[in-house]
Parts: structure tokens; C-alpha cells; sequence
């Protein structure tokens, strides 16, 4: 019998148990590729497989090592390997692969070094073929980067040699199972109860709306959220890369781009898709991201009557995401004068909501901007409600305070023949001020 070292924390990675593993893995697999088992039994028939491959080893762990080895053996079959563990934690937010041996993870806004590992470069990227083989991706040399995503909808994006100098890199943005609601982002302080009441108007009036904001910020959060406003009774088309929206209608068509074949044809991209769209008779179309000249054919479709339109991009300010725009309408390859596409852009657009990661970790709201029209070349925009910073607590949390600016939007009476007349107070107005003066004094 094999001498395996002590039990202790480091025990289920000593080379000894990492070979014990690896001899399981592939036992198991090899004997469910012969009898392969019923879809819904899989996870029985392999558990049943590792017990009688472990058997005939002879060997006698203790019991806490080998219900650790056992746990091991059956992520690699069933699960991610050795990130299962983080993936299944509700309160990490990111998990990072930086090669096979720094795995950091993102928890409330903060990013901490694991102490986990992968045994070599070839387990990393046995993890990444895992991942993207079921969706007819594919990573090579040739095509060192993929965006993919698991099956709950989480965001993956892997990167090999030679782009990887260190050996494969996997980032996994983890999605949130359980569906925020506007009250729930309202209790994290993310929104106010006045901006919220603001934003579902805006939804169900069809305003063309962008979330702007950093990587990471809570954009395609919001985006799932404001998409929970949108009328059951409409057609929605979605438009992403790598699909993890999760609207809650019954009436939607997912699109998802593809990649280019190996011989470099096939692909179809997301301008490709919202050309397509335009075909499909949508109510609304919600752009998971736009990145490059789809942008232009964004804006044409909300100016051609496709109103309700929804979409992210990544800026700083609401100012930063009209110059995005302009760039990406640019990469169109449509010879446009600036001021022309500007015009697309005041026309198109009614609303931008600016979504910030602060230094904290927290994420908000910072900015409800709208696209108020235009004053000779210049786009002019007016904040409805922005965020005040005025300080750092002991413990380094960022305080503030979202706030009106106290200036209704131009488009209130769009909202008002939808029928959603705001009161005063949710645009920092107080009446009670105004009606009563000697309370005032």
C-alpha cells in the first residue's frame, strides 16, 4: 500500500493524492464512456463508478481525506475541478484564474488570492475545453481568446498561449441566481425610491435608454432589472455575445453571436443580429452590450419607430458615453460628418443611467441623465439625479447622498400621455415647503 502523508489541510494536494485523483477521474470516465447513463443519472451512476474504482486501489484514507478526495474527484467529473467550490459560493462575485497556480476570487467588491490551484496548465485548459465544447466555441493557437458562458448563465472569458504569456487565464463572472428586484436595489442603497418610481416610467413609457458605466459596475444587473418593467403583452428581441440576460416575459427571442469557422467564415456579429432584428417585428430590442459599429444601427432602428430600446456600454459619465457613441458610430465605415451623428444620437436617445463600482466595493447609481437635445454642435444633457460624495467612514466606506436636482425632464410629457404622472417630490421638489410658508420661518 501506497504511504500517504498525514491528514491536514494540505493533505488532499500532496502529489501522492493529486496522482490518486487523477487515476479516479480517469477510471470513472473511461467506464462511463463505455456504458454511458441516462442523463438524470448521471450523477448516481458516477458516484457509484468512483466507489468501485476506489475500492480497487485497496487503499484505506481517512475518512475525512477521502470524502475530501471523493468531493474533488466528482467536480472534476461533474462540476468546474477545483473552482467548483467557488462558483458554488453565493457571496463571490468573480473568480480569476491566473494560471495554474494564482486563483483569485472578487468578494463584495474586494479581490483576495485563493489558496487553490490546478496541477498544471493542460488541467486549465481542460476546464476551458469543458466550458465552451457545448456551445460550439472553440480555442486554439489561431484563436487564443473566447467569450462563453456556464450553464446558470455566469460570463466566462478564457485567454491560452501565445496571447497568455503565464499559462491559460479564465475570468468568470459569476450570475447572480436568485433576480434582483428594483426594491431589493433600493434596500442596498444601489437606487432611491424616487429614482426607481423615474426609471419604470421611463421602461413602460418606451424611452431609448443606455446604461453607461465601468467593467464590473452592475451594468447588466441594472439592464435584467429595468428589462423587468417591460409589459408582458410586448415582443422582445435580446442581442448579446455570450447570452446571460434573464428576462422574465414569456414573449422573448434570445440571439447569441458566432464565431467565425475555422477557415475564417461564418461568423455573424452583433451588427449582424440587430440588422436581423429589425425583421423580427420587436416591440422592444435590448443590446446586451454594444461595442463597435451595431451602434449606429442601434440608433437608426430607435429613429425609425423602435422605441423601448435598452443597452449598455462602457463609460465613465454620461458625457464619456455620448463620445463612445460617436466613436462607435464611426466604426461603421459610413462616411457621416460628426455633427450629423450627434444628431442621430439627441434624436435616438432619452435617457442615460450612469452605473458606478465605488472604492468600497458598493455599487450604485450615479447619475440619471437625460439627452435633452441639441445647442448647435454640442449635445446638451441634463441630470434629473446625481450622486453626492462627501466623504470616506473609519472603515473606508464611501458616504453620500443620491439627490434630485430638483429639474424635470423634458420628456415628462411623454410620460404623462403613458400615463405615469410623477408627483413633484420625486424631482426634489417639496411641496409641503411651498404650501405651508410659516413652517418655513
Amino acid at each position: 500500500m501506497t504511504a500517504f502523508p498525514p491528514q491536514s489541510s494540505a493533505a488532499s494536494q500532496s502529489p501522492e493524492i493529486q496522482k490518486l485523483k487523477a487515476y479516479l477521474v480517469n477510471a470513472v470516465a473511461r467506464e462511463l464512456e463505455a456504458n454511458p447513463p441516462p442523463v438524470q443519472e448521471r450523477k448516481q451512476a458516477t458516484l457509484r463508478c468512483l466507489e468501485q474504482a476506489y475500492q480497487q486501489t485497496h487503499l484505506n484514507l481517512p475518512a475525512t481525506l477521502r470524502e475530501q478526495v471523493f468531493h474533488d474527484v466528482m467536480d472534476d467529473l461533474l462540476g468546474f475541478g477545483p473552482i467548483q467550490s467557488l462558483l458554488e459560493d453565493p457571496d463571490i462575485t468573480e473568480v480569476m484564474v491566473n494560471g495554474p497556480r494564482r486563483v483569485y476570487i472578487e468578494r463584495k467588491g474586494k479581490l483576495t488570492r485563493t489558496n487553490i490551484s490546478f496541477a498544471n496548465d493542460v488541467q486549465v485548459l481542460k476546464l476551458i475545453d469543458r466550458i465552451i465544447l457545448p456551445l460550439g466555441r472553440r480555442i486554439d493557437p489561431d484563436t487564443p481568446t473566447v467569450d462563453a458562458r456556464l450553464p446558470d448563465g455566469s460570463r466566462v472569458n478564457a485567454v491560452i498561449p501565445p496571447v497568455a504569456i503565464d499559462g491559460p487565464s479564465i475570468t468568470i463572472r459569476k450570475f447572480d441566481q436568485g433576480k434582483l428586484s428594483i426594491d431589493q436595489l433600493v434596500e442596498f442603497g444601489s437606487i432611491t425610491r424616487h429614482m426607481a418610481e423615474l426609471v419604470r416610467a421611463c421602461v413602460m413609457a418606451k424611452m431609448n435608454i443606455i446604461i453607461s458605466g465601468g467593467t464590473g459596475s452592475g451594468k447588466t444587473t441594472l439592464l435584467n432589472v429595468l428589462s423587468g418593467f417591460i409589459p408582458e403583452d410586448e415582443r422582445i428581441v435580446t442581442i448579446e455575445d455570450a447570452a446571460e440576460l434573464r428576462l422574465q416575459q414569456d414573449h422573448i427571442v434570445r440571439l447569441e453571436t458566432k464565431p467565425a469557422n475555422i477557415d475564417g467564415t461564418g461568423a455573424v456579429t452583433i451588427r449582424d443580429l440587430v440588422r436581423n432584428s429589425l425583421r423580427m417585428r420587436p416591440d422592444r430590442i435590448v443590446v446586451g452590450e454594444v461595442r463597435g459599429g451595431e451602434a449606429l444601427d442601434m440608433l437608426q432602428a430607435m429613429n425609425t419607430g423602435h422605441d423601448g430600446s435598452l443597452t449598455t456600454l462602457h463609460a465613465n459619465s454620461p458625457r464619456d458615453a455620448l463620445s463612445r457613441l460617436e466613436t462607435m458610430c464611426l466604426m461603421a465605415g459610413m462616411e457621416m460628418p460628426i455633427r450629423v451623428i450627434r444628431e442621430q444620437v439627441a434624436s435616438a436617445i432619452d435617457l442615460i443611467i450612469q452605473q458606478s463600482r465605488l472604492k468600497d466595493g458598493s455599487r450604485k447609481v450615479t447619475a440619471i441623465t437625460e439627452v435633452a437635445g441639441m445647442e448647435g454642435d454640442t449635445i446638451v444633457l441634463t441630470d434629473i439625479f446625481k450622486f453626492e460624495q462627501t466623504g470616506v467612514g473609519q472603515d473606508g466606506v464611501v458616504l453620500g447622498e443620491l439627490k434630485p436636482t430638483g429639474i424635470r425632464p423634458l420628456f415628462t410629457p411623454r410620460l404623462e400621455a403613458s400615463g405615469f404622472k410623477l408627483s413633484p417630490e420625486v424631482f426634489g421638489v417639496n411641496l409641503t415647503g411651498l404650501l405651508n410658508p410659516q413652517r418655513r420661518r
